[in-house]
């Protein structure tokens, strides 16, 4: 009993720092891009858009090399599942009413469900091999550019107004000085994120072994919500601020990010093993929560019921994942 307190404790101690560390380095990146001049749009795109993932990517890749590669989908799934079904359950109930005008069914959605269905593909034989990563990292690659085109025609917009404002006199943006600290922060975030991934990957190993449950459903479930923390937070603070598309758009970049940049990143390290356990309820169930999300968001708004709705399946997975029910 005290053996698993203590492994709990190491779990959700480094699960903190992980997280933390994460929001640190994402924030020091972003300043020290704006210091050097980089495009925002850049910034959004690269920096802000994968920190919300970087504990799922950091602890998963730390897994492959430390011998657990189960971890790694598990904690992928899981975070897409917890994603859709919790943090935008949670969105919808937390904001008002949902509605967004930004046109996802174009490319967005597309990309999203596809991601899913392809990684699902890739991972139905039990192993998630080299080939295969590439091929996922190339689909990546392929969002990236999509998401850099329309910021840039965002940005574009964004600096004609400003030119205008300028030539009116107003809104003369003041640089700021850099400050030298933030570069320590930046090298301590990248210490302490790996200090927290490691006793994340130990001690999940240690409580399977303890308790006998799963790697794998430990990954599905505590680390998939600890990791996915970051995107709780956006996604919630967006709502209660009345910016749906940010709540929204988060939830599709970072399950996109996870299915094919986190995956694929971390079986560069080593072939990633699916359990059975996935393949047979945690992928199914992510499948289920993509196709609800499109179903959800197509008509562009969503309402407290369908969050409540989504709250419900998130329950049910957890349930059935522990064999509650």
């Amino acid at each position: 009993m005290l053996s698993v307190l203590l492994w709990g404790l190491i779990f959700v101690g480094s699960l903190a720092v992980l997280v933390k560390a994460s929001d640190v380095f994402t924030d020091s990146a972003e300043r020290i891009g704006v210091g050097f001049g980089i495009s925002p749009f850049i910034i959004g795109v690269t920096i802000v858009a994968v920190g919300t993932s970087t504990p799922e990517l950091v602890s998963s890749v730390l897994a492959v090399i430390k011998g657990s590669p189960e971890i790694v989908a598990g904690n992928v799934m899981g975070s897409n599942v917890t994603n859709i079904f919790l943090i935008l359950g949670i969105s919808a109930i937390v904001g008002k009413k949902m509605v967004t005008s930004y046109e996802l069914a174009n490319v967005d959605l597309p990309l999203f469900v596809g991601s899913a269905l392809l990684l699902s593909l890739m991972v139905g034989d039990g192993a998630f091999t080299l080939p295969e990563a590439l091929l996922c990292l190339a689909c990546l690659l392929v969002y990236l550019l999509y998401a850099v085109s329309v910021e840039r025609v965002a940005e574009e917009a964004r600096d004609r107004t400003m030119e205008e404002l300028e030539a009116a006199g107003v809104g003369h943006p003041k640089k700021r000085r850099l400050d030298p600290r933030v570069y320590l922060k930046l090298f301590l975030s990248v210490v302490f994120l790996y200090i927290g991934a490691n006793y994340t990957v130990v001690s999940v190993v240690k409580l399977s072994e303890i308790v006998g449950i799963g790697t794998e459903i430990i990954a599905a479930s505590a680390v998939a919500l600890g990791t996915s923390l970051p995107e709780l937070v956006v996604s919630v603070k967006a709502a209660a601020m009345n910016k749906p598309e940010l709540a929204i758009g988060n939830i599709i970049g970072s399950n996109i990010f996870n299915a094919l940049g986190i995956m694929g990143i971390s079986a560069l390290f080593g072939t990633v093993v699916i359990p059975e356990t996935i393949t047979a309820f945690v992928m199914p169930m992510m499948i289920v929560a993509t196709l609800l999300y499109f179903v959800v968001i197509w008509e562009k708004e969503m309402t407290h019921w369908e969050g409540w709705m989504l709250v419900i399946f998130y329950a049910f997975f957890l349930g059935k994942l522990f064999a509650l029910f």
